[in-house]
């Protein structure tokens, strides 16, 4: 294990030294790239190097107690032993984990829809509060959050919201959001106090890049065209649509989301990489619409992953069991979702373990 950890600091080493590099900070992409490699191998480092000394002292301590004839230096060297060797226990335990492998999809950025299902305007309502949350929590983790697509409910809250959220392990942290979201309360617009219930969809899709998969430039036309339908003078009167087709397969993906024709170069590249990955894993092309459906259904409240008690001031997450199912509303609609996601990676963990 120590030569993996060698390894490892080298690495974060040449990644420390890039960072510094005038070359590296002049490209956004690459210093981008390059300073999540680092602040990913940062733990490791840090602990192996926790690591490196306890074990170190405990060698030391072992030395003195072997050559050491001074009884007071005997007993001195046995309560250090005595101090270091759960230490040294715990972190070669830590490095372990650290050093077990992660899903590499995990670190990847997402695009983060969340739609109204049934239940009308209490629906939109519930999709509103639902984009509080969970921008309350990309807050508390430091994640940047961009709004590519919206689409307001007729009374408040949204039909359709679609986001792109960038930072640190996003992937691995709000995967396991994907799905119905079932909501139990009284409307506002509740004259006889009746609680209804209603539901809306969230999806999680990690942010497909170009150098996912080998894909030539040559090999790929571009097309730019007016975006039509509601959006504005500006989405009409600008040639911000992006259509890419990927010759030798055929596949195409285009985007119309942005007024922004960078960014829709951006979202159209991640679709025609996710078709072309899906393609060669001869799944069905058809990417977002196709993995958007197998991850949260039809909207129904009957496919739900979770419900929002308001009544009884509960959260169910119905992957879970036993007591570790509930949470206090209150909290998790305020944006504490540590809880709820840490509950679900170690469940998601242990069944695997024993697959």
């Amino acid at each position: 294990m120590l030569d993996k950890l060698q390894a490892i600091r080298e690495k974060y080493i040449h990644l420390e030294e890039q960072l510094s590099d005038p070359s590296t900070a002049s490209d956004v992409e690459k210093s981008k790239r390059v300073n999540k490699e680092y602040k990913k191998l940062q733990p490791l480092v840090e602990t192996a190097n926790r690591y490196e000394k306890a074990l170190a002292d405990l060698d030391s301590a072992r030395s003195v107690l072997a050559m050491e004839s001074d009884a007071d230096m005997r007993d001195l060297a046995k309560e250090e032993i005595a101090e270091l060797e759960p230490v040294c226990t715990a972190l070669e335990e830590e490095l372990k984990t650290l050093l077990t492998p992660k899903d590499p999809e995990d670190e990847k950025d997402v695009i983060f829809e969340i739609r109204s299902g049934t239940g009308g305007d209490e629906a939109a309502l519930f999709a509103g509060d639902l984009y509080r949350m969970y921008s309350r929590y990309f807050n508390t983790q430091g994640w940047e959050v961009e709004v590519l697509d919206e689409s307001p409910g007729t009374a408040g809250g949204y039909a359709k919201l679609v986001l792109e959220v960038s930072g640190d392990h996003v992937y691995g942290k709000l995967k396991y959001e994907s799905g119905a979201h079932r909501v139990q309360r009284i409307p506002e617009t509740e004259a006889k106090g009746r609680v209804h219930t209603s539901a809306a969809t969230v999806a999680v899709l990690p942010k497909m890049e170009a150098e996912d998969i080998n894909i030539r430039k040559e090999d790929i036309r571009t097309d730019v065209f007016r975006a039509s339908g509601a959006g504005g003078q500006h989405v009409n009167r600008t040639e911000s649509g992006v259509r890419f087709t990927h010759l030798p397969t055929g596949a195409v993906a285009e985007s119309t989301e942005s007024r922004s024709q960078h960014k829709n170069r951006e979202i159209a590249m991640g679709r025609l990489v996710q078709q072309i990955q899906e393609a060669q894993l001869q799944k069905e092309a058809s990417a977002l619409a196709s993995a958007r459906k197998s991850i949260v259904g039809s909207g129904d409240r009957s496919e739900k992953i979770r419900t929002y008690n308001w009544p009884q001031n509960r959260v169910t997450d119905h992957r879970l069991e036993g007591d570790n199912k509930n949470f206090n509303l209150d909290k998790v609609i305020e944006g504490d979702l540590e809880g709820l996601i840490e509950a679900l990676t170690i469940a998601d963990n242990a069944a695997k373990m024993q697959e």
